[in-house]
């Protein structure tokens, strides 16, 4: 059941207290009145009604003077304030506006009028009140989108962890068919020397090279599908699609190759011996959700993840190794040399392969 709105009727003449409270009153109206200044800035910050009717020439504080402590409290929801007054100079009708009054009417007051006026500042305070509470509203999600992307992002790429939070008519989890360019890569030397460091080197050499691959990961705009230990599968294109996936896949892997050797001098100073082996193909997979409850990941699957995997298994340490379709692909891009077919696992035909040397200078 709705509560009926409130008013606050401030006037120190009994009369006109009288009149307004009984004419206010046969519509429903909850009244609460006050015969001085003080006593209506108490109630209106304590009962906080939905519009006040106030008197201008009032002891202790006048009509102006509570408008203006009112309107100066900002732990108060807006309340409109309708100023009933005998006073008709125009200079008062700008003062009182200008001390925050809403509505400005003179005695004697029309009771048509009256009733009028209450209603358009009732229906003014009900908008704002509508407008006030979609807007925590909106807050509250705003806030829980970024505290749950802020979640996902520990589990997913930005990119995925953002179409997730942003929803829309195409759900990224959904599986679904795309061309993706695939990239995996592991340190070579890294089964040895997992053997013989300590637990303590072995998890410093991580942490610092999953560092630095993520941060180009991330700037060249890669959805990270997994990593275990010192094997990564990155993929292009999916699920935000992006120009020139494979051009985006050589630059990181490029750039990956040239950060892992930089690491390199430092490690084989304390005399691990470990390299940077990267196999990239191009190709359709099936990608989205893949788990059970409470665990989700998002995975790709499909020949092209195989062959790019296939490819990384292949390469030595410093070395890229492209199918003929990326390195097609990318030719204005890159140098490459053509390595020759290679039989790999699992796969029917040998594949046609190229190593990446660099970049060209142009690019």
């Amino acid at each position: 059941m709705r509560t009926p709105p409130r008013i606050l009727i401030a006037d120190d003449n009994a009369m006109n207290l009288d009149i307004l409270q009984t004419r206010l009153a046969v519509h429903g109206y909850d009244i609460l009145t006050a015969t001085d200044g003080e006593a209506a800035l108490a109630l209106a910050r304590e009962q906080q009604p939905d519009l006040i009717l106030l008197d201008v020439m009032m002891p202790k504080l006048d009509g102006f003077e509570v408008c203006r402590r009112l309107r100066g409290d900002p732990a108060l929801p807006f309340m409109p304030i309708i100023l009933v007054t005998a006073r008709t100079d125009p200079k008062d009708v700008v003062a009182g506006l200008e001390a925050g009054g809403d509505e400005y009417l003179t005695k004697p007051v029309d009771q048509a009028a009256l009733v009028a006026r209450v209603k358009s500042m009732l229906r003014l305070k009900a908008l704002h009140d509508t407008v006030q509470e979609q807007a925590v509203l909106l807050e509250g999600r705003v806030r829980d989108q970024v505290g749950q992307l802020e979640r996902l992002k520990r589990f997913f790429s930005p990119q995925l962890a953002e179409a997730i939070v942003a929803g829309g008519a195409d759900d990224p989890l959904q599986s679904h068919r795309r061309q993706v360019t695939v990239v995996f890569l592991d340190l070579r030397g890294f089964t040895a020397f997992a053997e013989t460091a300590e637990p303590e080197e072995l998890m410093g050499v991580l942490r610092e090279y999953h560092a630095e691959m993520g941060k180009l990961i991330l700037e060249h705009e890669g959805t990270l599908e997994r990593f275990t230990g010192d094997g990564m599968m990155i993929f292009f294109n999916d699920p935000v699609l992006v120009p020139n996936p494979a051009e985006r896949a050589i630059r990181m892997a490029v750039a990956m190759r040239e950060r892992v050797n930089d690491l390199s001098a430092g490690w084989r100073k304390l005399g691990y011996d470990l390299a940077l082996g990267v196999g990239i193909a191009e190709g359709y997979a099936t990608l989205g959700a893949i788990g059970f409850e409470g665990r989700w990941d998002y995975g790709a699957i499909g020949t092209v993840t195989n062959l790019a995997a296939r490819l990384c298994n292949e390469a030595k340490g410093g070395q890229v190794l492209v199918t003929s379709r990326v390195a097609g692909a990318v030719e204005d891009l890159v140098d490459c040399e053509e390595v020759g077919a290679l039989a790999l696992k699992g796969l029917l035909r040998p594949v046609p392969t190229f190593s990446v040397v660099g970049l060209k200078p142009s690019a």
